[in-house]
């Protein structure tokens, strides 16, 4: 026998066979697919950049107004500055408005003045954000 005799055909459902691979329909498809995923990811991350922001500033105010209370409830004045609370040592440091990226942006609420001592300076009674910013809610963060 001659060695043409024995050659191999393919059959139609071969897998091996030439016609196997992606039309370009099915490529695009899933293209199209993977970016949709891919936006759908990005807001979510862009959303939950911004709420883990809104946390931290809740709990920087937070500290910054228990602060502000154990100096007063110490003292009996409250500091004249943010700077007052680290210099006594009721804070570390000042902390960074993760809005402004700054701890000298912070926007101090002066205390009302003492009636029994109207000469005295009134000291922060209060601290806001110096962003001026909205919520993911639609609050400004200067309210907050």
């Amino acid at each position: 026998m001659r060695q043409s005799d024995y050659s191999i055909t393919r059959l139609p459902d071969d897998p091996i066979s030439s016609e196997s691979g992606f039309t370009l329909i099915e490529l695009l498809v899933v293209l199209s697919i993977i970016i949709i995923l891919a936006s759908v990811g990005l807001a979510q991350y862009k959303h939950s950049v911004v709420y883990a922001s809104e946390a931290i500033l809740r709990d920087d105010l937070s500290k910054l107004r228990e602060a502000i209370d154990q100096y007063y409830a110490d003292k009996g004045q409250y500091p004249s500055s943010l700077d007052a609370l680290v210099s006594d040592g009721y804070i570390r440091k000042v902390p960074v408005d993760p809005f402004t990226k700054s701890s000298t942006s912070w926007q101090t609420v002066p205390a009302e003045p003492d009636p029994n001592n109207p000469t005295a300076q009134g000291g922060v009674y209060d601290v806001k954000s110096g962003s001026d910013g909205a919520s993911l809610n639609g609050d400004k963060y200067a309210d907050w």
